[in-house]
């Protein structure tokens, strides 16, 4: 597609007869913040590495800025890699520098000099959080080097900036930053961010695809993927009556139910038609002299969705996770019709 950044078509990686990435195709539209994402060893990583080209595919093509990964052009000069940026899951630095003096390093490299290098480690220090800090790269935080990861990754004005694994050795405050640098980039670079931390990419990504054990499940729009999964979920605890058993199975035998799941204080509720079960379960709380202590309906977040195309089902904030039995912390069993 001439307005893809990243194109890849059946791309593999096998080490040793396992794979890595396995068939996968995708499409990154420029201009996006692009959320690449997955559980730890899904093959985030690895598919970086091919396009930044750290890593050379068993099978496969791709395209990146236009250009096949695997032909590159006579003149290095014009290899897509001059105008890409990346910052790997775990930058390294030169311990005895400044920051300053580690990015005019690497402008060096790109070909920047004089006032125009002067004035682009500036600019990448101010965008992220860095200007006017003197300590030597040695005494940062975790959170600083990243922030200096980013800078680095952003010295050449990339028109396509790579992104591992960003905020996910930081504190609080550190992905806070990281992910208000990620922000203000949006509509000046497209931004391929790879992440297991679903809120990240919730908060900042416009587009995302979900890998799982190398393959790709799914690539859409946040927004497509919301409405494609928009089912809800409610989450009752109650109070009162003798056994909660005979309320369950009246729940359970509703045609507007589809999966009822117990919890340690309470049961959740997916029904397949939201505005019958909202008139029908105080109903049925009634009928069987249960008191509502608390009622929440809920939308699937990104990370409800993520679990359910993961794992098959969904898997609300808050709410106890059964074990890998079915059963909750108190030894009951959920149901999945």
């Amino acid at each position: 597609m001439p307005d893809a950044a990243i194109e890849t078509q059946q791309l593999s990686k096998a080490f040793a007869g396992h794979m890595a990435v396995d068939g996968l195709s995708l499409c990154v539209p420029k201009g996006s913040v692009f959320g690449f994402l997955g559980p730890n060893g899904a093959g985030k990583t690895t598919t970086l590495r091919m396009l930044v080209g750290l890593a050379r595919p068993t099978s496969g093509r791709a395209t990146v800025l236009g250009q096949d990964i695997l032909r590159p052009p006579a003149d290095p000069r014009q290899s897509y890699l001059r105008r890409i940026g990346f910052l790997p899951d775990v930058p390294e630095f030169y311990s005895w520098m400044r920051a300053g003096e580690f990015l005019t390093l690497a402008g060096q490299i790109f070909g920047l000099s004089g006032r125009n290098l002067r004035l682009r480690v500036e600019e990448v220090l101010q965008l992220t959080g860095l200007a006017g800090v003197k300590t030597r790269i040695g005494g940062f935080s975790r959170g600083m080097k990243q922030r200096l990861g980013l800078a680095q990754a952003l010295i050449n004005k990339p028109e396509l900036l790579f992104l591992d694994e960003p905020t996910s050795a930081l504190d609080p405050m550190g992905r806070k930053e990281t992910l208000e640098a990620i922000a203000a980039l949006a509509g000046q670079t497209t931004i391929f961010f790879s992440t297991h931390i679903l809120s990240d990419a919730e908060r900042v990504c416009d587009t995302v695809a979900i890998l799982n054990k190398g393959r790709l499940v799914t690539q859409q729009s946040i927004r497509s993927l919301r409405q494609s999964h928009a089912s809800h979920w409610a989450y009752l605890e109650v109070e009162g009556g003798q056994d909660g058993r005979d309320f369950i199975a009246a729940i359970r035998s509703q045609p507007w139910v589809d999966r009822v799941e117990v919890y340690q204080q309470g049961w959740r509720v997916l029904p397949r038609d939201l505005a019958t079960a909202q008139h029908q379960l105080p109903a049925l709380l009634a009928a069987h002299n249960l008191a509502l202590r608390r009622f929440e309906l809920r939308e699937p977040s990104l990370e409800d969705i993520f679990v359910e195309l993961i794992h098959g089902k969904p898997s609300p904030q808050g709410v106890a996770e059964p074990d890998a039995a079915g059963r909750d912390a108190n030894g009951r069993q959920e149901d999945g019709r």
